[in-house]
């Protein structure tokens, strides 16, 4: 039997994912840092879905121990998709930052999305694709969210690049979105953000069905809604420290920091 594994299931998007797979009738492989939560997860898919093959493994992407226990105990499960959803979205100015924390969201964001891509490859069945799942954050350099979108550009980078290198082996996309309301904090920041926060909102639904679609076609990348793809092509001819003096003012009012070590 083949899976499509979704890391960070748990989370807002990534429920999103879960039940539009399980609607599909995929069997799942669920990952996320909560073995409570999973199980509730699971819980909650059976109940629609009681058909549905549904595997759970708690696990912390960041800790490269976890990771290798994850691989061995899957050593032999062969996968259809991969959707890499895992991340953290923290929002604090540089010199806040513990080491401790500054290395889980390196870790987290980066690396175990690379090394799950290779997990994955190693163990695709005929046929497989892979969504990573990066940001509009990550399109240029932005002050108080620094390390955020410097991890979600380079992860955007790198899965456009493994984008050709698989071509006639797998299916590779990594969509971009803007903003998603999924945890309180990610609301109220959305507000700060004014009109435009409210323009480039789209649902963790709209995301992963259209992501999804994207994937299907082997899009290299996917922005999801018309205003976040204005504001991707409209701010290219913007002098780059424009763009960073209007984040700068911005970003600086608020932070945010749901990921608790």
């Amino acid at each position: 039997m083949n899976y499509t594994l979704i890391t960070g299931a748990t989370g807002g998007l990534g429920k999103a994912y879960v039940f539009e797979l399980a609607k599909r009738g995929e069997s799942l492989l669920l990952t996320g840092r909560s073995e409570e939560k999973l199980a509730a997860l699971k819980e909650e898919v059976l109940n629609l879905y009681p058909d549905l093959s549904v595997l759970t493994y708690a696990c912390r992407l960041d800790r490269e121990k976890e990771r290798a226990d994850f691989y061995a105990f899957f050593d032999r499960i062969c996968l259809s998709c991969a959707v890499l959803v895992a991340g953290a979205d923290i929002q604090k100015p540089f010199q806040d930052y513990t080491e401790e924390k500054l290395l889980f969201q390196q870790r987290v964001n980066f690396e175990a999305n690379v090394s799950l891509a290779k997990f994955c490859f190693e163990h695709k069945a005929e046929g497989f694709s892979l969504l990573a799942v990066s940001s509009v954050s990550g399109l240029y350099p932005m002050p108080y969210f620094a390390l955020y979108s410097a991890t979600k550009g380079a992860l955007t980078s790198f899965f456009s690049a493994i984008h050709y290198e698989w071509r006639g082996k797998a299916k590779v996309t990594v969509v971009i979105p803007g903003a998603i309301p999924t945890r309180d904090d990610v609301k109220d920041n959305i507000k700060t953000q004014g009109i435009w926060g409210k323009l480039a909102v789209k649902s963790p639904e709209f995301v992963a069905k259209n992501s999804l679609k994207a994937l299907k076609k082997n899009k290299m990348q996917y922005v999801p809604g018309f205003w976040n793809n204005v504001m991707r092509v409209g701010t290219a001819i913007i002098p780059l420290t424009w763009k960073m003096r209007f984040i700068e003012r911005r970003w600086s009012k608020t932070t945010k920091d749901a990921f608790p070590l």
